[in-house]
């Protein structure tokens, strides 16, 4: 089916979620490899359990200075290009007659700059999306407060909007950011009227800190003030028996990113081991054995081969993993 676009369409959607005791998973992507995978997944997962018509959400940044996710779904390096092919991608993937064309795809702008995306936010098409994060949360919470409800104003009879009510961490830049208090989120969500907040919970983008941990306990103090409005970033980085409770959190949407290419490296980079002579060729690999770059265990006695040199198979391998990923999560959170 087309899109899922507007308002009161998404919100039915969430609606159900809820009923359910789902946690809306949006997964972002940044190439169609990625966003396949997710769409296949999902697409998978909903012939099992029933649901061909399953709610999925797809997700890209675009101007995120952690993660512009748009500027690199191209290599012209050009986000309006690359939001513009993430779209285009988006609409012929679930168009009749495309498999995934029964699922109910929503798609999400996230981490929307209030001042880097500023052209893209004062575009009429911002209303073809199915929801958009406002982020001013680097802004002192009064600036933030002021700039997102002028952002709800605008835009609340067209779409689904969250908003960023503090900022979440990232570890390798070594800066710490302070936690969300229950107090601040309720005030952040009914002074900007944004129907989902993002606050900070623990957790950190990309994933890297040993010792983080995500609070559950916060997460339950923010839902008894304000309800499950809550939107967990940095999802990657939590244990998996939290991951079960979410929805008794009060957390309603859980965006993810770090773990569909973490996750799937190892595996392309094993895969390539394993094939090293088909994939460069065996006088290459008995160069680098005696340099010491690869072990004597990886194979040199067979002939360099075209399936294992193309794109299309080393995206195929990554695919594949991050189908089985996507798929995982799906298994935990819609039951």
């Amino acid at each position: 089916m087309p899109l899922i676009t507007g308002r009161d369409h998404v919100q039915d959607i969430y609606t159900e979620a809820a009923e359910r005791h789902w946690v809306l998973p949006a997964f972002n992507a940044e190439n169609l490899t990625s966003t396949e995978a997710i769409l296949a997944a999902a697409h998978e997962f909903g012939q099992r359990s029933g649901q061909p018509d399953l709610p999925i959400i797809v997700g890209i940044t675009r101007a995120y200075a952690h993660r512009p996710q748009a500027v690199f779904y191209t290599h012209t390096r050009n986000a309006r290009v690359g939001l513009d092919l993430f779209m285009a991608d988006l609409r012929v993937l679930t168009q009749p007659g495309s498999p995934f064309a029964d699922l109910r795809v929503m798609v999400h702008l996230d981490h929307i700059q209030w001042d880097d995306d500023r052209d893209l936010l004062a575009n009429d098409d911002v209303g073809n999306y199915s929801s958009i994060m406002y982020d001013a949360s680097a802004l002192p919470l009064e600036d933030n407060i002021r700039r997102t409800r002028a952002f709800v104003e605008r835009y609340r009879e067209r779409l689904l909007i969250e908003g960023a009510c503090d900022e979440i961490g990232e570890s390798s830049r070594g800066v710490s950011v302070a936690l969300a208090t229950p107090e601040m989120a309720e005030r952040y969500f009914k002074e900007t009227g944004v129907d989902i907040i993002v606050p900070n919970l623990g957790t950190e983008h990309r994933a890297g800190a040993a010792a983080l941990t995500y609070r559950d306990d916060l997460a339950r103090a923010i839902h008894d003030r304000i309800g499950p409005r809550i939107c967990l970033h940095g999802s990657s980085s939590v244990p998996p028996d939290q991951l079960d409770r979410l929805f008794a959190d009060g957390v309603c949407k859980v965006n993810l990113w770090t773990a569909l290419e973490r996750d799937s490296t190892p595996v392309l980079f094993e895969e390539l081991l394993r094939h090293a002579d088909g994939a460069v060729g065996p006088k290459q690999v008995a160069a680098w054995k005696a340099s010491g770059w690869l072990g004597h265990q990886v194979p040199g006695q067979g002939a360099l081969s075209l399936d294992y040199c193309t794109t299309t198979y080393r995206q195929q391998v990554v695919f594949n993993v991050m189908k089985q990923i996507v798929g995982a999560f799906l298994q935990r959170w819609y039951r």
